[in-house]
């Protein structure tokens, strides 16, 4: 009688097994992939709802399943051959956003493309540059991320974050909030008080509750579900090809960041379920697929992919290490991504049911910051690099105007809170001398 060795990426569960556990996958990641897609869209002044929007969260969907086959399955020196679940990444939202807002979805898109090219050639030298950015760099740039991100989770809460919709009587209503709040409510008692699959679906089992009450008090509009189509077809460069240096400078530091990130989660992945090291080449092939994903998801008007982390947790939690089964996982993904009425359904959220689940996202990952910080040593030297990247990434975000002379490409970069902490934060940490 033979054991299954599941701390081998090769090993096939049987089929029976493969494919709930790669649901699993998917539930745990669903909605922290489209909810990126949903705020740029806003951001850009999409109509919520809108058949533009429904195709930016498929986009959202179908490329995450496509990048997570360039993990899994591999091309060549591309991809990890890891159970690593690719989604689109929070971590590019802020600046996005930004640009969206200021310069349309045909800049940010283009500004993607060029920065999963850059994403793309940075594994060829990923581990030499692993030292540029330290738990101290890293931790405090995703701190910046989640700050930045709370105040949009706090006005989609209270309905709404354009200018008409928080002008509106019903902005901050106790309606709006009473939805909000079960999100919240229920996926932390899904998560905290339950095993297995349920609890690591909490934030989706909390949007299903809201979305539920958000239907019982008549918020819910199901007019785009009906008129959307069953299958769809995709098309280069929807938004059109437009180039902002500003736009790809920030995106390309974005994707260094990025692409840091990445390499913690093969790693995470190969001790959680192989107790090993990952190897020089599964790093390599894991930001290569990273890259290709947010270049190819770009054109197609995606949002860059990046890998999920708390996947890596599921690997840890079952203890099986196959790639095939986050494969399967994919196969759904894109799947879901190829219906549109899917896409349509997910767009009919109301805004309160998805304010109440980035409140959660968003604070995790401004915790998923701190946490990385924990491993910093907390003297004057290390205090002050944070007090003073924290302070101009974020204090530049929030008084725009302080930099209105600058050249329109300088003032993005500026005002982005993510680009100027992570520049403060690598120069102060290379220039200020050590101390004991």
């Amino acid at each position: 009688m033979t054991t299954t060795d599941y701390s081998n990426p090769n090993t096939t569960p049987p089929l029976a097994q493969a494919v709930p556990l790669g649901l699993q996958h998917v539930l745990a990641m669903f909605a922290s992939n489209v909810t990126p897609s949903i705020i740029v869209a806003g951001a850009a002044g999409l109509a919520f709802g809108g058949p533009e929007q429904i195709y930016l969260i498929q986009m959202a969907m179908l490329f995450a399943g496509i990048a997570t086959l360039f993990q899994t399955v591999g091309i060549g020196p591309i991809g990890a051959r890891l159970p690593i679940m690719q989604g689109t990444s929070f971590a590019f939202v802020g600046v996005l956003a930004g640009v969206a807002a200021t310069m349309g979805l045909s800049v940010a898109l283009t500004a993607c493309i060029i920065g999963g090219v850059v994403h793309f050639c940075l594994g060829a030298v990923i581990k030499n540059l692993r030292w540029l950015f330290p738990p101290l760099v890293t931790g405090l740039v995703i701190l910046a991320i989640g700050l930045y991100l709370i105040p949009v989770a706090i006005k989609y809460a209270a309905g709404g974050a354009a200018d008409f919709q928080m002008a509106a009587e019903s902005f901050g209503s106790l309606k709006h909030w009473s939805v909000a709040l079960t999100v919240i409510v229920v996926s932390l008692l899904v998560k905290f008080f339950t095993k297995g699959t349920l609890s690591a679906s909490g934030i989706l089992i909390g949007l299903l509750a809201g979305y539920a009450l958000a239907f019982a008090l008549g918020m819910v509009n199901f007019a785009p579900v009906g008129g959307a189509a069953w299958f769809t077809s995709i098309a280069p460069l929807p938004y059109g090809f437009e180039f902002n240096l500003g736009a790809v400078i920030a995106v390309t530091l974005v994707s260094i960041v990025s692409a840091i990130e990445t390499v913690g989660d093969a790693s995470a992945t190969a001790k959680a379920g192989a107790g090993r090291d990952a190897t020089d080449e599964e790093i390599a092939g894991a930001t290569y697929a990273d890259g290709l994903g947010t270049a190819i998801a770009g054109v197609f008007g995606g949002l860059p992919n990046t890998s999920f982390s708390q996947n890596v947790g599921i690997v840890g939690m079952t203890g099986i290490m196959s790639r095939h089964v986050v494969t399967i996982a994919g196969i759904i993904m894109i799947i879901c991504g190829l219906v549109p009425k899917i896409g349509a359904v997910i767009a009919s959220m109301p805004l309160p049911v998805l304010g109440g689940g980035v409140i959660v996202m968003f604070g995790m990952v401004a915790s998923a910051g701190l946490n990385m910080l924990t491993e910093v040593k907390m003297n004057r030297r290390n205090m002050i690099i944070i007090a003073v990247s924290l302070a101009f990434g974020l204090g530049l975000n929030l008084v725009p105007t302080a930099v209105q002379y600058l050249p329109a490409t300088l003032k993005v970069l500026a005002t982005s809170a993510v680009a100027p902490t992570a520049v403060m934060a690598v120069i102060l940490n290379l220039v200020l001398p050590q101390e004991d």
